[in-house]
């Protein structure tokens, strides 16, 4: 989750929603990406999105039933739709997102082989967060 956040400290300097994801295979990091939505004017470009693509390129499989995601952010039901689809084994997210996170429509939009852990770093994706917004609202 360290690496998750560091790469959603590079969304936050770059004035992207400060997400970021890993993917870990076998103990190693095949992939890790950041909102990248303002930058590339794609409002799929999320950190989850990216991660998976790059893992599933590395692997050179659609499946990532062996690997673990590590998201700073719950997934929106987009990514859990991705995540869903690669069948990732595990997923771990700091910060809930009440508002737009998967979970309000029940862990049932992952594959049903998916664990989910969540709370990991919570306080710092969340202060991240929080700063982000708070300097949006103040340049107006």
């Amino acid at each position: 989750m360290k690496m998750a956040l560091k790469e959603a400290q590079k969304a936050f300097e770059q004035d992207e929603i400060p997400v970021g994801a890993v993917v870990v295979w076998n103990n190693q990091v095949i992939a890790k990406a950041h909102n990248t939505s303002e930058q590339l004017n794609d409002a799929t470009a999320h950190a989850e999105m990216i991660a998976l693509t790059a893992a599933s390129n590395h692997i050179g499989s659609k499946f990532l039933d062996e690997c673990t995601l590590f998201v700073t952010l719950e997934p929106c039901p987009m990514c859990a739709g991705a995540i869903f689809w690669t069948r990732i084994k595990r997923l771990c997210y700091a910060a809930s997102d009440d508002k737009r996170g998967f979970m309000r429509f029940g862990k049932e939009m992952l594959h049903n082989k998916t664990k989910v852990q969540f709370g990991l770093k919570a306080d710092e994706a969340e202060g991240l967060l929080k700063d982000f917004f708070r300097k949006k609202r103040e340049r107006g």
